[in-house]
């Protein structure tokens, strides 16, 4: 849907469809912002470059109400099979086996081709009302100060974006999520900071194969006449295959029906007429960056603007979703007049150290120096370090949850804790007390008995499902609740 309005004043202007715009569009749409997805290409992206959901995405997207439409739409990785001479030499598992816990009810990933994850969160954002703009390419942005303010604190400042063609926007807060690329960043002036995990080149391409079954990810290593590996893999709800393929440095990669036919026909037993249609095709050499900043002014950074991963893992589009799932709850909390502006800091203090790491696990994982473990399915990350995660509680034991930890599911006297958590709202939990939790505005309340993995305290939960603040009691609460814009004083 190509959206053209009259209006060019917005709260929020975020640039890019992918994954992360579209995720944050449909978060910061749920809470009634007034925000405009903008896309420079005329569609949303058609290929099937990331697909892999993790566990921790599945329960964001659960959050967000996509969840089911997920589920249906891909399926569970294959296993690998390893091919020698044109027969099967072997069966190789892409992940570490992980259970599916009461508390972690998504252990392991989830397969979905990118163009299929995109079709998913952009009906998600019309659902709720949103909006995306395609055609529009960005060719300038420029902070800017406007006259007068409003009773929501509004001061009149903002940014301007200009695009190519038709009338620029206006907005009080803009957030780039235009790519590894990204014009946004390189108008600001803001460096990455990075290295070349391979010089080798790498086709990846979404083909209709004819002779290999879909029960396998289909794995053809390297030989000294190929100098590159070839792996083909069923993409789960489609009838396409997924092939990606290595090649020496400084090979200059043939995307065209044939050379790809070529490749595949080199490498494997198949004939190049197994090979039928390519539905997309792109190379790229394998990298890992870190912008310096994930935030100037009045604009932010977030997915591949902000980190570019090896593919190796699976960690790029998810932690890049988990931008936008952090960034669309404060956003929403500054722009309604309740949290102080200074919230808006959090963001690049909370999300930059964890892109840094999962580029090194990205790249980790492409170098062989690591396994895709429990590291990658990236429910172990957290916030403890940050400002917003304050533990009031003493003396606790090795292994408790604490404030700036992923708030766990668990399902106490029928009450599931995912259930309570899913909505744009605060949580406030109290676990193995006595004490009723009070009735707060705008925050939702439950008490549980007894729960392993809580303990027993007072968690204040975070709308991106972390634990906030926790403790014996709720009597430093309040000081808590005005530095994120809650009622409870």
């Amino acid at each position: 849907m190509d959206v053209r309005t009259d209006k060019d004043t917005v709260d929020v202007l975020v640039i890019g469809a992918g994954p992360t715009g579209l995720a944050l569009g449909a978060d910061l749409a749920r809470r009634g912002v007034d925000a405009l997805v903008v896309e420079r290409a005329e569609a949303l992206f058609p290929g099937s470059r990331g697909k892999g959901i993790q566990p921790r995405t599945m329960e964001v997207f659960d959050d967000l109400g996509v969840l089911d439409a997920i589920r249906a739409a891909g399926g569970e990785y294959p296993v690998g099979m390893i091919w020698q001479d044109g027969r099967r030499a072997g069966e190789h598992r892409m992940f570490d086996p992980a259970d599916t816990t009461d508390d972690s009810p998504y252990s392991t990933p989830w397969m979905v081709p990118q163009w299929r994850t995109q079709e998913i969160l952009f009906a998600r954002l019309e659902e709720l009302g949103g909006r995306v703009a395609f055609g529009r390419e960005v060719v300038g942005i420029e902070e800017t100060e406007r006259s007068g303010g409003d009773a929501a604190g509004d001061d009149g400042a903002g940014v301007t974006v200009e695009f190519a063609s038709g009338s620029p926007a206006h907005a009080r807060y803009v957030v780039a999520a235009d790519g590894g690329r990204s014009v946004v960043r390189r108008a600001l002036g803001i460096a990455m900071t990075g290295e070349t995990v391979d010089p080798n080149p790498l086709l990846v391409a979404d083909v209709r194969i004819t002779g290999l079954d879909r029960d396998n990810w289909h794995v053809f290593p390297p030989s000294a006449d190929t100098g590159g590996f070839l792996a083909i893999c069923p993409l789960a709800g489609t009838e396409d295959f997924q092939a990606v393929a290595q090649f020496p440095e400084g090979t200059d990669v043939d995307l065209s029906l044939e050379g790809i036919r070529k490749t595949v026909a080199a490498r494997s037993h198949l004939a190049p007429e197994d090979v039928t249609e390519v539905r997309w095709a792109s190379d790229f050499r394998p990298r890992a960056a870190l912008a310096d900043r994930f935030r100037a002014g009045r604009v932010f950074l977030a997915g591949d603007a902000a980190h570019v991963h090896s593919p190796a893992g699976g960690q790029g589009l998810n932690t890049s979703v988990q931008d936008a799932y952090n960034l669309g709850w404060k956003l929403g909390a500054v722009l309604s007049g309740a949290a102080p502006a200074a919230l808006l800091d959090t963001y690049e203090a909370e999300r930059r150290p964890v892109a840094a790491d999962m580029l090194g696990l990205s790249t980790r994982v492409h170098r062989g120096e690591t396994r895709r473990g429990a590291a990658t399915r990236q429910l172990g990350l957290g916030y403890r370090g940050s400002s917003l995660a304050v533990e009031t509680r003493t003396e606790l034991p090795d292994g408790a949850l604490r404030a700036g930890d992923r708030a766990p599911d668990a399902t106490v006297g029928g009450v599931r804790l995912f259930d309570v958590f899913r909505g744009p709202h605060w949580t406030l939990l109290t676990v193995g007390m006595d004490e009723e939790p009070r009735a707060l505005p705008g925050v939702r309340t439950a008490r549980v008995d007894a729960c392993q993995k809580y303990g027993s305290g007072v968690f204040l939960v975070r709308p991106d499902g972390y634990v906030g603040w926790a403790g014996s009691t709720t009597s430093t609460l309040p000081a808590y609740a005005a530095t994120v814009g809650l009622p409870l004083g």
